[in-house]
């Protein structure tokens, strides 16, 4: 059989962000619907976005997918959670009651976790040195694209007063393309960096000049509890603001601000849309060739100027300073932190520890972001009267995700994995 194209590969393993994004997005897109259809106390629209594909959920799944992709191949997991996916999302296409909802919510959370650990560990691993931010910058294209596309997509059947039926429609074409996706993937081949590795460690464990590694490696190995820290650090923090925007954007701007369903859905596109501009011409186009010290800074900051918009008061606010966020969050959610994150979780860790890597990492931003979205709601209140109090925490995040990421930004531009593994952990 012939081997795909290093694009293809990068495109089908890329999917998974656009289903990850777009399940977040389709669920706060109806968030207001679901909640009038239920019924739904505050609390309880706090544990669906705790548990939802947004946080705990998929927190789980990327920390028990990273380890098995690391054991066990790229592919095992890349290939079949997929239906796993595809069922919770059956259950919240048809659900008709608040513990479908959540257990649809927590089944697509954890195949999602998973997915991300095998697909984004995949795309760095076929990517070419010279070539690396080009392509996991796909897989950030494909995150903005989907919310893009379910926003879109839900603007059009609430035009048509669809109402909680269009919602169903919206998550059922997320169910289409997964299907789509799992079909494709069939065909592509396990990691050959994985299957090298895995080759060389069996020799040298047999040689007796290697003890097989342990997953307790990433916290006492000095290198890599390095990596996991500036991860943490860059990710974990920027996340808690950015799954806010994910998932509750929509329902600040109806709730703060006085404007329709209709109004925020594409508010909220918008800012999808300028991610997607934002990776194409920013992230893919110069990070394999300018300072990616001085791109991260510069695109963080415009994340930490969106927040503090929304610490206006509630008079002020309103479709202009709302449009301004949106296009500020999009071009940081294009380019800025998750971007590099992505590339970073697998450009420093070696083959035997970099799905895991990326996997612990996910799970400790979306596990601290499952508490923050709990209480979030709380603090914002029915009226978004407390609105300007959480984006001033929101702003303190992003600040020091900026520092951190700006500070201890690593050299890797158009170094091969096998050269930063050298420089990093030694022969």
């Amino acid at each position: 059989m012939n081997q795909p194209s290093t694009w293809t590969k990068t495109i089908v393993a890329s999917m998974t962000s656009y289903i990850d994004a777009g399940s977040i997005v389709a669920g706060a897109a109806g968030l207001s619907l679901w909640q009038q259809f239920l019924g739904m106390e505050n609390w309880q629209v706090g544990l669906l976005g705790a548990c939802s594909s947004n946080a705990l959920s998929a927190a789980i799944g990327a920390l028990i997918g990273g380890r098995i992709c690391d054991l066990y191949g790229r592919k095992l997991v890349y290939t079949y959670d997929l239906l796993f996916y595809i069922l919770g999302m059956l259950l919240i296409v048809f659900g008709m009651n608040y513990p479908m909802l959540l257990i649809g919510y927590i089944i697509v959370g954890l195949s999602v976790g998973a997915d991300v650990a095998a697909s984004w560990t995949l795309i760095a691993e076929n990517a070419p040195a010279k070539n690396r931010a080009r392509h996991c910058g796909t897989a950030q294209l494909m995150w903005a694209l989907g919310p893009a596309v379910v926003l879109l997509l839900s603007a059009l059947v609430n035009w048509f007063e669809l109402g909680l039926f269009g919602n169903r429609l919206v998550f059922g074409h997320l169910v289409a393309i997964a299907f789509i996706t799992w079909l494709m993937r069939l065909r592509m081949p396990e990691s050959e960096e994985w299957i090298s590795n895995k080759q060389k460690e069996k020799e040298l464990v047999a040689s007796g000049v290697w003890q097989k590694n342990s997953y307790w490696d990433l916290f006492t190995n000095p290198a890599n509890l390095r990596g996991i820290l500036l991860l943490i650090g860059v990710y974990m923090i920027w996340n808690l603001a950015a799954g806010t925007s994910g998932f509750f954007l929509p329902y600040f701007y109806e709730k703060a601000g006085g404007i329709s369903t209709t109004a925020s859905q594409a508010l909220t596109a918008i800012l999808f849309v300028t991610s997607c501009f934002a990776t194409l011409f920013i992230f893919m186009t110069l990070a394999d060739k300018y300072s990616r010290r001085i791109i991260y800074c510069v695109i963080a900051c415009l994340y930490i100027v969106a927040w503090s918009l929304l610490m206006l008061p509630k008079a002020y606010l309103g479709l202009t300073i709302f449009t301004i966020s949106s296009i500020l969050m999009g071009i940081n959610n294009g380019s800025g932190q998750q971007a590099f994150y992505q590339m970073w979780g697998a450009e420093i860790f070696p083959a035997r520890y970099r799905a895991a890597a990326q996997g612990f990492s996910f799970f400790t931003a979306r596990f601290v972001l499952s508490i923050w979205s709990y209480f979030v709601a709380i603090i914002v209140g029915n009226e978004a009267q407390g609105l300007p109090i959480a984006a001033a925490i929101l702003v303190t995040f992003a600040t020091i995700s900026m520092l951190i990421g700006t500070i201890f930004c690593p050299n890797t531009a158009g170094k091969t994995l096998e050269q930063i593994e050298e420089e990093r952990y030694g022969q």
